[in-house]
Formats: structure tokens, sequence, C-alpha cells
């Protein structure tokens, strides 16, 4: 399991060695390479210095020498680009196979979870889960029941009912009057009552309006009215 998991430990150690040597043999062409680029130009230096002194022939010379570390500072550059290859290749080998490992370890492990749920036990267990419910469904509905003397009354009828007290008070709604609370009277002496009160008599005060009077109103009214003469 584990040597699916990181991989063979000897395959990866030659990897990774093979990868550390390609490193150092590039950083070591690299110091050859500024190594000969700093001589050729120093060979350039010199030749300027001969051309100063008429000396041809040294000049010459110094341009030879130049040229070949030139040469070989271009060989090393192809050296370089085929060991960037080389580690490129082999870096995508090491992903490959570390990516082959991962997926027969997940492989691996899924198997043996297969393994160890058999598809009998998970049926059994579905119809044990629904036989559970089925039964708390009973359960519930038997507890929902009316029991005594509510289970003998008809739903049909009282919704019916209901809907009769509904209708007779929405009917009673639209037959009442719109009402108001109607304004108070405003008493004003005359002279007619000016003079009744010098007979002693009392003058008659208006008596207010209700809405919605009844006949106890009407005959509380007329005994006032007869009170106040």
């Amino acid at each position: 399991m584990f040597t699916r998991i990181f991989g063979k430990p000897k395959e990866q150690a030659n990897a990774l060695a093979t990868l550390d040597k390609l490193n150092e043999t590039l950083e070591m062409l690299e110091k050859k390479e500024k190594v000969l680029l700093k001589k050729a130009a120093q060979e350039v230096e010199k030749a300027k210095e001969f051309t100063r002194a008429k000396n041809k022939r040294a000049a010459i010379q110094c341009l030879k020498r130049k040229r070949l570390y030139e040469q070989q500072v271009e060989q090393l550059g192809n050296f370089q680009l085929r060991i960037h290859d080389q580690m490129i290749m082999l870096e995508g080998a090491k992903a490959t196979t570390e990516t082959v490992d991962a997926l027969r370890t997940g492989a691996a492990a899924m198997k043996a979870m297969q393994k160890a749920t058999n598809i009998d036990d998970v049926d059994k267990t579905m119809d044990e889960i629904n036989e559970q419910t089925e039964n708390m469904k009973q359960i519930q509905e038997a507890l929902a029941a009316p029991i005594g003397a509510a289970a003998d009354f008809d739903e049909d009828e009282l919704e019916a009912e209901l809907e009769e007290l509904e209708g007779a008070e929405l009917e009673e709604q639209l037959l009442a009057p719109a009402t108001t609370a109607p304004a108070a009277p405003v008493y004003t002496p005359t002279p007619a009552t000016a003079s009744s009160s010098n007979t002693g008599k009392q003058p008659m005060r208006p008596t207010p309006q209700r809405a919605h009077s009844t006949p106890e109103d009407d005959e509380l009214a007329a005994l006032q009215a007869e009170m106040a003469m």
C-alpha cells in the first residue's frame, strides 16, 4: 500500500539522483560559459591595444582566440539546451509515474471498500429503513385519528355548517347601512323661548337622533320630551 502511494523507493531515488546530477552538470556548464565569455571579452580588449600599437599580427591572433572562445560558448549553449530537455522529459516521466501510482492506489482502495460492502447487505438495510418508515407513518396516523364522541362527527357536515355561518355573516355585513356619528345639535335661544321662560315653563331641548333606534329608544325619547314640557 505505501509503495503504491509513494511510488517504488528505488525508482524514485534513481530519478531524484539523475535530476540532481543534471542540475550539477548544468551549473558547471553555466560557469564555464561565463569564463569563456570573459576570456573572449579580454581578447577583444587585447586586439584593440595591439591595433593602437600598429601590431596587426598580434591583433589578428587575439581575434582568432576570441572566435574559438565563442565557438566553445555556442557548444556549451547546445549542451545546456540538451540537459534542459532531458530534465523536462525526466520530470514529466516522474510526474506520470506518480500519477499512475496514485490512480492504482485509489482503485485498490475502492476495490477494498466494495469488498467490505456487500450489495445484499445494502438491500437488506434499505428494506429495514423502508419498513421502519412505514411503521412510523402508521403510528402517526393512528395517533392523529379522532376518538370518542369526536369520531362520530361528519367532517362534510361540519364544513357545510361553517360555510352557512360565513354566508350569513357576509349577508349581514352587506345589509347593514353605513353608520356615521350625527353632529351634536346646537341650541340657540329665540324670542318664543325667552317669553316661555317668563311664564315659568322650561324650553324644549332638542333631543339628538340616534342611529339604529329601537322601540325602547323611542319610548325613552318620548318620556324625556313629556318631562321637559
